[in-house]
């Protein structure tokens, strides 16, 4: 049915790649942007673009920037002596709602996934081991997500940190294991910074 509609077809595949979208969902997808206006469908198509020839990862942290730099690594009131270190700029969004972290941030970039082929060098690590060398910083707090593979990546980091002497926390466990940091409410975030501890 679909191959006598080449076009549709292809909206439905290209929908189908995002994270989560699979070929029902991005059917219903298709249908709902075709009822939708001219003016509606375009203006996701500019916001689509715009997206895309805007945005960059900062050259600092690997957050998500509109320049060189993100505003968090341009806003000099920060505490440059903690620097957070998360998976997705998704996280590092979570972090900032709940305004209970004024430090710096590092995003990895994903997670140490052997059985995925997921290593250290796919990964920010290198990076933020460069930073280490040239920037003052007195604790690491290792905010990756409470799964096997965000709790594996934080123990391999802390051994690595341990060795060149700086002091490395992890959120309290007032967020659930299993969970994404992104899909936590604030006050729980913010209690869990609160209360991190050495590891």
């Amino acid at each position: 049915m679909l191959g006598s509609l080449p076009s549709f077809a292809r909206l439905v595949a290209e929908l189908s790649k995002l994270p989560g979208i699979g070929g029902k969902t991005a059917t219903r997808l298709a249908f709902h942007l075709l009822r939708r206006s001219d003016a509606d469908v375009e203006a996701l198509a500019t916001a689509l673009v715009e997206m895309k020839r805007n945005l960059s990862f900062c050259r600092r942290c690997f957050n998500i920037s509109e320049g060189e730099f993100c505003r968090i690594c341009s806003d000099m009131g920060r505490d440059d002596s903690c620097l957070c270190v998360v998976q997705e700029p998704q996280d590092l969004i979570a972090i900032e709602r709940s305004h209970g972290y004024r430090g710096r941030y590092h995003v990895l970039h994903g997670v140490l996934s052997p059985l995925n082929g997921v290593g250290p060098e796919d990964l920010k690590i290198a990076q933020l081991f460069e930073r280490l060398k040239t920037e003052e910083v007195a604790e690491v707090l290792l905010a990756t997500s409470f799964t096997i593979e965000g709790e594996a990546t934080a123990l391999y980091l802390s051994r690595l940190l341990k060795e060149v002497g700086i002091k490395v926390t992890r959120p309290a466990h007032g967020i659930p294991l299993g969970s994404d940091l992104e899909y936590i409410d604030s006050a729980t975030v913010q209690l869990a910074i609160d209360s991190r501890r050495e590891l």
